[in-house]
């Protein structure tokens, strides 16, 4: 159907998360006239804060400390600075506190985090060193490498180049070792090991699972060579840097106007039509910031779609739904290990066994009995969050997917988080002076693309990564609809605040208008997806 008599715009972008914002920054830069439209009366998606626990107390509402924000070659070349985004770091990057009470710490000097581990292992120490020396010869082609296109071909050629084919080997089995293979190699002490395995339960993986390690291994490097610095004001800062940043440039966010249609004709996207009625043409292309199965599904539908498409869609995995819990405190928290206190992230409550144990009640759809926190301290890494003496905490914990939740299942995890922290930080129920809880059904309330309170996009497993992201297939952001592309986290290379999916999105839109090789580019991802779903 083609939106005849409608506003038009040469991009259309639905969803103004920051994916969406990255996308249409970029094609406003080369030129086009964009439009962002958005379901909700305020931007950013999960990248948003709020005075929601106490007067006075910002919360980061979803998303919270950015070590791949910092670290994007995406983000880096858009110059958010320059619209007002800075950053702070807190004294230790991040603390991981064991059930006997000791704690590993992550500092940006290495030879600190170095100490710490040798507390556990003596050894140990060298050993973190080694393989943060490893990291930095690798660092910046493997960044590169994660934020573009799949296949990574500039990137990998240069990964190929620095390590020579027997380390890009080696490099290639560390990203398919699961974190307890690759951190008992790495380390002898336990400290080391819930270093790394803490990271990787960042993502809806065990320690057990393929893949597992690479995610360990890169936010914990990444930890020591940048830290996991937080946006000075709270995370609203990037969006109102990207929002600055694209209306500066001409493009324009429309509010309250939520997509229920991609408009198709002869197999290309045409534009789009709002709840409200609203036709949009795009003469250019339609970029996506939704769940793959939110576009396929809802906005195109299965009958424009190829059968073998809507099939694979079926099997497509959300990462498990969350749960997160803001206070505000009176006082800092008073934890039993003072190394705790200057840390921005805590891991509370496992070691590596334990995160085992924990993983496998998640895999039997069982709320565990005592949930791993991750912790972030936000007024220990950016002061202007609470009034001076006090404490901006939050928690989040995983939870097995779900879309529908009874009160009381949310309420007595609650009781369980805050009673870990208690015995952790003796004292810490006393210095309440607002909470806030945030379970699956509210995340998805104030961010749709939060499905059952999933923050990620899809499951971070192996099969669902690289071109089998979202589904078997290009593993890119173009779509068997042709000019119509898939710019969320539901696409390579998935979820966290770089921006890579959105930047994808936005490349492939320019590649496929671009005069002498348009045609050429339509024709040959058409015969490519007619393969796939064929």
């Amino acid at each position: 159907m083609t939106p005849t008599g409608a506003e038009s715009a040469d991009a259309v972008v639905v969803g103004a998360g920051h994916n969406g914002l990255v996308a249409a920054n970029m094609l406003a830069d080369a030129g086009w006239e964009v439009v962002v439209l958005e379901a909700n009366g305020t931007p950013g998606g999960a990248v948003r804060s709020g005075e929601v626990t106490a007067p006075g107390y910002l919360s980061d509402l979803y998303s919270s400390f950015y070590p791949l924000g910092y670290a994007s070659p995406v983000m880096r070349r858009l110059d958010l600075d320059r619209y007002g985004l800075t950053w702070r770091h807190a004294p230790d990057v991040l603390a991981h506190l064991l059930p006997d009470g000791r704690a590993a710490v992550l500092n940006r000097d290495p030879d600190v985090t170095a100490a710490s581990l040798d507390a556990f292992a003596p050894g140990d120490g060298a050993k973190w060193l080694t393989a943060y020396s490893d990291w930095i010869d690798v660092a910046e082609p493997m960044m590169e490498t994660i934020t573009t296109p799949f296949p990574p071909v500039r990137g990998g050629l240069a990964l190929l180049r620095q390590m020579r084919i027997s380390g890009a080997l080696r490099l290639a089995r560390r990203l398919v070792v699961p974190i307890r293979k690759l951190s008992d190699e790495l380390f002898d002490g336990s400290g080391g090991r819930a270093l790394l395995a803490g990271c990787s339960l960042h993502t809806d993986l065990s320690p057990e699972e393929a893949g597992s390690g690479v995610y360990g291994w890169l936010l914990a490097m990444l930890g020591q060579q940048v830290g996991w610095p937080v946006p000075e004001g709270s995370s609203q800062k990037i969006t109102d840097a990207l929002v600055a940043r694209l209306t500066e440039r001409g493009g324009r966010i429309l509010y309250g106007a939520r997509v229920d249609r991609v408009l198709t004709a002869r197999g290309r996207a045409m534009g789009v039509r709002t709840a409200g009625g609203a036709l949009w043409r795009a003469r250019r292309a339609v970029l996506a910031d939704v769940p793959a199965p939110a576009l396929y599904l809802d906005l195109v539908g299965a009958a424009a779609l190829p059968p073998r498409l809507v099939e694979d869609l079926s099997h497509f995995r959300w990462d498990g739904s969350t749960l997160k819990v803001d206070w505000a405190l009176s006082a800092p928290l008073p934890w039993t290990n003072p190394a705790v206190a200057t840390a921005g992230t805590v891991h509370l409550g496992a070691d590596l066994d334990g995160l085992t144990s924990y993983s496998a009640e998640l895999a039997r759809r069982e709320l565990p009995r005592r949930p791993f926190l991750l912790v972030g301290q936000m007024t220990v890494a950016d002061p202007s969050h609470s009034p001076p003496g006090t404490e901006s905490v939050w928690s989040y914990t995983h939870l097995p997917f779900r879309r529908n939740w009874r009160a009381e299942e949310i309420s007595g995890h609650v009781e369980r988080m805050e009673q870990m922290l208690e015995e952790a930080a003796p004292g810490f129920r006393s210095l309440i002076v607002g909470r806030h809880v945030a379970g699956p059904v509210e995340l998805e309330k104030g961010d749709a693309n939060l499905v059952g309170g999933a923050v990620g996009g899809g499951t971070s497993a192996a099969y669902q990564q690289l071109f089998l992201r979202p589904i078997p297939g290009l593993g890119r952001a173009d779509t068997p609809v042709d000019r119509l592309f898939l710019a969320s986290a539901s696409a390579h290379p998935g979820g966290g605040v770089h921006g890579a999916p959105g930047a994808n999105a936005a490349r492939a839109a320019l590649a496929r208008d671009r005069a002498l090789t348009g045609a050429l580019y339509a024709s040959a991802i058409g015969t490519a997806q007619r393969v796939i779903y064929s």
